[in-house]
């Protein structure tokens, strides 16, 4: 009874902050103000430590959305996770995961968000690794490797600040000096990081590692905390990368991520591994986005991405207890006949997924299309996000068939329905944000309506590709086409292996890197750099103090024996 007054506690106390911070980013977007809280932790002579906080409407929103989806899931963990020993934990886990990502949402300046950005980190493997086993030991080091060159990345980009003289980039961002090659190198480095924290190409393989998590851990990491945070910052920092040559390569990349996780998707069968693909191909729509200069459009299908796709997780945990714990959609089936509330859920989730209309994720998945197609690029681009988008329909619908509509292949039931209001009612209300936030924040991010200009056939891409991509689904499923394609077996493994990444970023590659490490580290830092220089020069200094402490403890007899070698080489030079 006290875990479960916790629980709700805690997400009461979630709900009300998401709820007045989201007044207040009305508020300074209405009046286009921004505000700075500079707190002063330390205070000694004339030395001053503080805390800098910026609340604009950006930072404000989001802060709302990731309060607001934390307190969700706080309040379905309850249930979720009553049963299990470590739920205090567990709780006190999640609540720091929250407060390291306020912290890196509202920080100004680089070092505050090196503390929000490498506490993710932290607190991300130690919910990876929650469950205690081989296989979250597993995916929470590829986590935490991976993580790591976008840590090292950001270190590099504030040795380069430096030479500012502030740590503050606000000021500095606006500046003419983009071409400038100091300019030019740190926005490289940021690019990098933020790829290495939203699971861009080619850091890919870590992010279905992570569903080694607890569903309600998965919902919070993968919707807007944690594989956001790249995001986030290449939005803050869009002003000085606009002009980096690093845009390009992003381009490419980003969509060659959208293209393998929506083909990956298609030959997966784990449930939350089939939702996480989902979550990269979307992150891949987002960084599309920024590396075609529409930063703004991309913070708002961040924000609406994050309502759907935590509702999407929510429904995913309800399933996995109706089947004893497996993740397998093949033994699924029959669900919305045992869970109609949270089959609804789940179908209108995926249709706001998939961009239908009027849902939230059309309202921006639709604009950024269109921003797209008015912008330049290439054929080859163009058809990789039109495919891309297909195949989100695709894989989408291919799901709701084996969970909704097929035969169920599973008998064991278990004491999980929908009447369980801790979990009912934080899918209704994502449910309802997701019908409604779509709209309303369209509205009220972008008051008056942009200029498109497209011919009509280009203007209903968006309907066009979810419709067939449904189309596909239906022919994919009615055939076996896990079977015909067995005949190109290097194909289809190539395919539903993340082209290899998982096989490149773990096992022999990661256990030669890490061997490499330790060898260097014995060689070099314990070694020869310690002979030659702190150990060494100790070394020698100590010889010659004992030399010189010898010599003072007979003074006479040192004297003597000091003259007589001082004669001797007089008498052996004289002759």
């Amino acid at each position: 009874m006290c875990v479960i007054s916790l629980f709700n506690i805690i997400s009461l106390t979630f709900y009300f902050m998401s709820l007045g911070i989201l007044i207040m980013g009305f508020m300074v977007f209405i009046f286009q103000k921004e505000m700075f809280l500079e707190i002063i932790l330390f205070s000694w002579n004339s030395v001053n430590i503080s805390g800098t906080f910026l609340f604009d409407w950006m930072s404000c929103y989001f802060m709302a959305f990731v309060l607001f989806i934390s307190a969700t899931v706080v309040l379905y963990s309850s249930s979720y996770m009553g049963h299990d020993p470590n739920n205090i934990r567990f709780i006190l886990i999640v609540t720091a995961f929250v407060f390291t990502m306020m912290l890196m949402i509202t920080s100004p300046n680089l070092i505050s968000i090196l503390l929000g950005w490498d506490g993710l980190g932290l607190v991300s493997y130690a919910l990876v690794i929650y469950y205690q086993n081989s296989k979250s030991s597993a995916a929470g080091m590829l986590t935490a490797l991976s993580n790591r060159v976008g840590d090292v990345c950001f270190l590099l980009s504030i040795a380069w600040w430096m030479g500012l003289g502030d740590f503050s980039f606000l000021p500095y961002i606006k500046w003419s000096l983009f071409n400038d090659i100091s300019f030019n190198v740190l926005s490289t480095i940021l690019v990098v990081a933020a790829m290495t924290k939203s699971a861009q190409l080619p850091f890919s393989a870590w992010l279905p590692a992570a569903m080694a998590a607890p569903t309600p851990v998965s919902a919070l990491v993968h919707s807007s905390t944690l594989v956001t945070a790249g995001v986030y910052l290449l939005i803050r920092f869009s002003p000085l990368i606009l002009t980096s040559q690093m845009l390009g390569v992003l381009k490419y990349l980003s969509a060659l991520t959208m293209f393998m996780a929506g083909l990956a998707a298609l030959y997966e069968y784990d449930l939350k591994k089939i939702i996480a693909l989902s979550t990269l191909s979307q992150l891949g729509v987002m960084m599309f986005s920024i590396s075609l200069g529409y930063s703004q459009l991309a913070f708002f299908h961040l924000m609406m991405h994050a309502l759907f796709k935590a509702l999407l997780f929510l429904c995913a945990g309800v399933f996995i207890h109706q089947v004893g714990g497996g993740q397998d959609i093949r033994v699924m089936g029959g669900l919305s006949y045992n869970f109609p509330l949270t089959g609804a859920y789940f179908n209108m989730a995926s249709l706001a997924l998939c961009g239908m209309p009027f849902l939230a994720g059309f309202y921006s998945k639709d604009a950024l299309i269109e921003a797209a197609m008015m912008s330049q690029m290439n054929l080859f681009l163009l058809v990789v996000v039109l495919i891309s988008t297909m195949l989100t329909a695709v894989y989408s619908f291919r799901l709701s068939y084996y969970s909704m509509l097929k035969i169920p292949s599973f008998s064991c039931m278990n004491n999980f329905n929908d009447s369980d209001e801790n979990m009912v009612n934080p899918m209704f209300l994502l449910g309802l944000a997701g019908i409604m936030g779509g709209s309303l924040f369209s509205w009220v991010m972008f008051p008056y309506p942009s200029l498109t200009v497209l011919p009509m056939f280009l203007k209903l891409t968006a309907l066009i590709c979810g419709g067939l991509g449904i189309l596909g689904s239906l022919m994919l499923l009615s055939t076996s086409y896990s079977q015909n394609f067995n005949v190109i077996y290097f194909l289809k493994f190539l395919v539903s292996s993340m082209w290899y990444l998982p096989l490149m970023s773990g096992g022999q590659m990661s256990k030669s890197v890490l061997v490499l490490g330790s060898s260097s580290s014995q060689l070099l830092d314990q070694g020869w750099l310690e002979k030659l220089g702190a150990q060494g020069i100790w070394e020698n200094l100590l010889f010659g103090f004992s030399f010189i402490s010898i010599s003072q403890k007979n003074l006479l007899k040192s004297l003597l024996l000091f003259f007589s070698c001082v004669i001797f080489i007089l008498v052996i030079t004289a002759c």
